[in-house]
């Protein structure tokens, strides 16, 4: 038996910054309203001409680097991602296309939010199969192309970013790498959280697009209420499938969708603030990428050591939740 170790890790922000009080002059909202509301004071919003895939290949970069491992020891690719460069080809072969010149296979994972942790729990379980050594699993979204910065409940919130990791197939006799994944979803709720028009459904026309509904569109108290019961769930669901308990976990790396949801995970576990991980306030909601975002910046700061239990749990459209268990190292 096998398990997937997470050797490298690598994330990407770009320069330009949007904070609260250019958004008071952009619409009519105010600093103090969105921090009581969201946590966020600040986000990051790719430029113009950047795509996700450009901010995929940055991130990438920095993860195989980090290590030490080349793109043509790569074996499989997954992007995890809400904004694809197009709807098809894939992000993850345009990525690829920019790695490397020799071909590796790769898809791109659709899950909402939640979407880093399908990517890593279908990673991983390719690795522990034995079909694949080594697994680049990236997480990049540019919502700042799907967000209507005319409603101010959502303009708020989001932001843009990327981050990745290198799996790598380690013997399971070795303490660290993936412990376990859990997933779900439940498509009754997919309408609290859509972009409307631009599918089968209800393809672009003047219509869609004089109506603004190629823009992203929430039910904000409806997936609060789902979130605050889908963070515990998926925490509670991961620690189990691992054999572990709340009182075995070091770090607690959540989605970072707003600060009240990251509040109330912490109050359900009794939690110290040490243990859970928010960078909220400076990136906003940069979906898919957020987790990524947060272990890159914990570990930057020191707080992320070997050995230590770290659960990722995040919940998205679908609406999809779900965690990975991680002890975190790389191993020899």
């Amino acid at each position: 038996m096998t398990r997937a170790v997470m050797v490298g890790l690598g994330t990407y922000v770009p320069e330009r910054v949007l904070s609260n009080h250019d958004l008071e002059r952009m619409m009519d909202t105010n600093d103090e309203w969105i921090v009581s509301r969201t946590g966020i004071r600040e986000r990051r919003l790719a430029r113009d001409d950047e795509a996700t895939s450009d901010m995929a290949f940055m991130a990438s970069e920095r993860a195989l680097k980090d290590a030490g491992v080349a793109a043509e020891e790569i074996d499989f690719i997954y992007v995890a991602t809400n904004t694809p460069d197009t709807v098809f080809p894939s992000t993850a072969a345009r990525l690829q296309a920019r790695l490397s010149d020799s071909p590796i296979p790769g898809v791109d994972v659709q899950a909402g939010c939640t979407g880093w942790i399908y990517a890593i729990g279908m990673a991983s379980a390719m690795i522990q199969a034995g079909l694949y050594r080594r697994v680049l699993v990236v997480a990049s979204d540019k919502l700042s192309s799907i967000t209507d910065y005319e409603d101010r409940s959502t303009a708020v919130l989001f932001g843009d970013g990327a981050g990745a990791v290198v799996l790598e197939a380690r013997p399971d006799t070795e303490e660290y790498g993936v412990l376990a994944t859990y997933l779900n979803a439940d498509g009754r709720g997919a309408e609290l959280l859509a972009l409307p028009a631009g599918g089968s459904r209800w393809p672009a026309s003047k219509d869609t697009v004089d109506s603004r509904l190629h823009f992203l569109k929430m039910s904000g108290n409806d997936v609060f209420r789902f979130a605050v019961k889908a963070m515990p769930d998926a925490v509670e669901q991961g620690l189990a499938r691992a054999g572990l308990r709340v009182s075995d976990m070091d770090l607690l790396v959540p989605h970072q969708a707003n600060q009240r949801i990251i509040d109330a995970a912490m109050r359900q576990f009794g939690l110290d603030e040490t243990k859970v991980v928010k960078n909220i306030e400076r990136y906003g909601n940069t979906s898919v990428a957020s987790i990524p975002l947060a272990l890159d910046e914990v570990r930057a700061e020191g707080r992320l050591q070997d050995g230590q239990v770290v659960v990722m749990a995040a919940f998205g459209a679908g609406l999809t939740w779900g965690s990975t268990v991680v002890r975190w190292g790389r191993g020899v």
